[in-house]
């Protein structure tokens, strides 16, 4: 065959392609970076990384076509995620992706160009993160699924489940939960407004978390909060354990909580909120700026209440709370 009737075929043959796939052909791949608060070998934090990744792809991004994605695991360990977010701004990469207030704020120690968007940051204005949630300024915009009326929420609920609690303590680890006086005002005045003892535990490990539980034990009158942050998300399934040995009511923000054998939990549906961050991760790689994207709260909270748990503490459910529960597990 003739050079000049090869390079003809060549030249038909791609004329013949679709011009998307040509442009497929030239896309240049994106970079991005993320840092999770959780441990590699918590199925819960897996869940939510696959999330992310899915809402990349059905908004058109496909690892290994058009996107690469570092993933780095912390493991609730601050000092860890400083040095993670310094290597991943090393890399340069076009967008950093984090969860938990402790590590955008390392994130944001780290850069102030490369845009960041984060999931899981409860307060991030009171934090110094961003300005204000309608026009956050600066390199990071995300979503925050805590808001402060949970405190007095999860005080409610605790009290309507278990009737004869007369004291309800909140467990919070100081070094990750830095936005915690935004929840314990509503707590204090929820409980207030119960006729219940509201009291503040901050627990800085598993030594002392299983001292406030170990403390309730054998009492009727004694309930916990376990405030969501990176170290008590990180240490879940022990916590779990913990309040069900001991016959401790407790409650926490995410599902996975009751399912694993809490008693109840509510709050917004965590793996959601990893899909709902690929949205604004898209939308920054396109070309929006993360200083002009507002800071979104959640769409909706999911309740869920584990009756066998109940049971096993001797407690009975109210009709009306099993009515609005989006889920009873048996």
């Amino acid at each position: 065959m003739r050079r000049r009737q090869f390079i003809g075929l060549i030249w038909g043959a791609g004329a013949s392609l679709p011009l998307r796939a040509l442009a497929q052909q030239r896309e240049r791949t994106r970079h991005i970076g993320v840092l999770m608060h959780l441990s590699a070998d918590d199925p819960e934090g897996q869940s939510r990384v696959v999330a992310f990744l899915q809402g990349l792809q059905e908004a058109g991004w496909a690892v290994g076509r058009n996107v690469s994605v570092d993933v780095r695991w912390a493991a609730a360990d601050i000092e860890v995620m400083k040095r993670a977010a310094t290597e991943l701004v090393a890399r340069q990469p076009d967008l950093l992706f984090t969860s938990s207030t402790p590590a955008a704020a390392a994130m944001l120690e780290a850069t102030r160009t490369i845009p960041v968007v984060f999931v899981l940051v409860a307060d991030p204005v009171g934090t110094g993160l961003i300005a204000s949630l309608p026009r956050p300024g600066g390199n990071m915009t995300g979503f925050a699924p805590i808001v402060p009326s949970l405190g007095g929420k999860w005080a409610e609920l605790i009290k309507e489940i278990a009737p004869s609690v007369r004291r309800i303590t909140m467990l919070f680890n100081p070094l990750s939960a830095t936005f915690i006086e935004s929840y314990a005002d509503t707590f204090k005045k929820a409980a207030s407004s119960l006729g219940v003892e509201a009291k503040l535990a901050p627990v800085e490990n598993m030594d002392a978390i299983e001292a406030q539980v170990t403390g309730e034990a054998g009492k009727t009158d004694g309930a916990l909060v376990i405030i969501p942050d990176a170290f008590t998300e990180l240490h879940r399934a022990e916590i779990i354990s913990l309040t069900v040995r001991h016959r401790v009511p407790a409650i926490n923000w995410s599902r996975s909580f009751a399912e694993g054998g809490g008693l109840i939990s509510y709050g917004p549906n965590l793996v959601e909120e990893y899909r709902r961050g690929a949205t604004y991760a898209d939308r920054i790689l396109k070309g929006a700026k993360a200083s002009e994207l507002p800071v979104q709260t959640p769409i909706k909270f999911e309740l869920v209440v584990n009756t066998k748990s109940a049971k096993s503490l001797g407690l009975v459910v109210p009709s009306a709370l099993l009515a609005r529960a989006d889920e009873v597990i048996e």
